[in-house]
């Protein structure tokens, strides 16, 4: 594994605008001292979404044309923020040039493509994160010292909520080609993480339920859905991941998750504090969310990783325990049987 000079600043390349999360870790990165960024996402691109070189400007990042152009410029890390299809070409291509990776989640559309992408980076001696930032809240750590202290005793079930409003900024992803899916895809992965990470337990089967009644005429993919986790441990987790804020809503959403066991039961808001209140122009209701960033710890977890050369978590196995359960999740909820996890 190539060791960083120390003394030069980190070169963090951005590959694509796709998704939502870019906007923050572009703005993260700018404000990181002993970091130079640069990005490109050359589309194509929807017509009326902002992307490319006009997004770079108002950024106000370094921008090139092309990926081959990005990779050209020898980054130390690079960041796929990509359509979700597309993060095995990318983060191959990546690879390839001996960047480490932040890969958005999840990690892949198809087990074939996080098998590939697995192999690309163990081929190249680099080391890849999969973008789970909630992992990194405050609440998720006592969270974690509560359960190895012994204080919940045997864990028994989780229920988790990861409800949102229909991902509107970009359209990808409601399109299956693209996405890999829609609600299922797009929320299970953040809580299968927190309970990876909680457990450490292996995934075994999935039982699985989805519509798309809500978003009906706008969503080409599920937005609401239902499954139920079972782990080696004997742990049972249910996980409501549907978008069924409405746009009117005055925050995108949230993550939630009660653990119980037998020695207690803990229940954590992961966006809970804020400030609510009204609009003094229109009425409407206002919650203003405070605390520690989430992005930001995990663009420092990784960047010192990248610093160090010690692989940060969640590495790439997890985020193929999380693909699995999403891809167990999907067949289970289109044939109606309870389906085997494969890890």
């Amino acid at each position: 594994m190539t060791v960083i000079d120390s003394t030069r600043p980190l070169r963090v390349a951005v590959m694509s605008f796709a998704h939502t999360h870019a906007h923050s870790y572009v703005q993260l990165l700018l404000a990181t001292p002993d970091v130079e960024v640069r990005a490109s996402d050359p589309g194509p691109h929807v017509e009326g979404e902002l992307r490319g070189a006009a997004f770079a400007a108002e950024l106000g990042v370094d921008y090139v044309d092309t990926y081959e152009e990005l990779l050209a410029w020898k980054p130390d890390a690079v960041i796929v923020t990509s359509e979700n299809a597309l993060h095995r070409e990318l983060v191959e291509k990546a690879a390839a040039a001996g960047a480490h990776i932040l890969c958005e989640k999840p990690l892949a559309t198809t087990r074939e493509d996080g098998l590939a992408m697995k192999e690309a980076v163990d081929a190249a001696g680099v080391m890849l994160m999969v973008a789970f930032p909630v992992r990194f809240a405050s609440t998720f750590a006592s969270l974690k010292a509560t359960y190895d202290a012994g204080s919940l005793g045997r864990l028994v079930a989780v229920r988790g909520s990861n409800n949102g409003k229909l991902p509107r900024e970009r359209s990808w992803f409601t399109d299956p080609a693209l996405s890999g899916g829609g609600a299922l895809v797009d929320h299970v992965v953040h809580i299968a993480d927190l309970l990876d990470g909680l457990m450490g337990a292996t995934p075994v089967s999935v039982t699985a339920v989805a519509n798309a009644t809500l978003h009906a005429d706008r969503a080409r993919a599920e937005t609401s859905g239902l499954v139920t986790i079972t782990y080696d441990n004997g742990v049972i987790a249910a996980i409501d991941c549907s978008w069924s804020r409405p746009d009117t809503a005055p925050t995108w959403g949230g993550v939630r998750i009660v653990v119980a066991g037998t020695g207690g039961t803990a229940e954590v808001d992961f966006f809970g504090p804020r400030v609510t209140g009204l609009a003094s122009a229109t009425g409407a209701p206002v919650e203003l969310p405070y605390g520690p960033d989430f992005d930001r710890e995990l663009l420092r977890t990784f960047l010192a990783a990248v610093r160090s050369g010690e692989q940060p978590q969640p590495d790439i196995a997890v985020g193929l325990r999380t693909l699995g359960i999403v891809l167990a999740a999907q067949e289970s909820a289109r044939t109606g049987r309870t389906v085997a996890v494969t890890v």
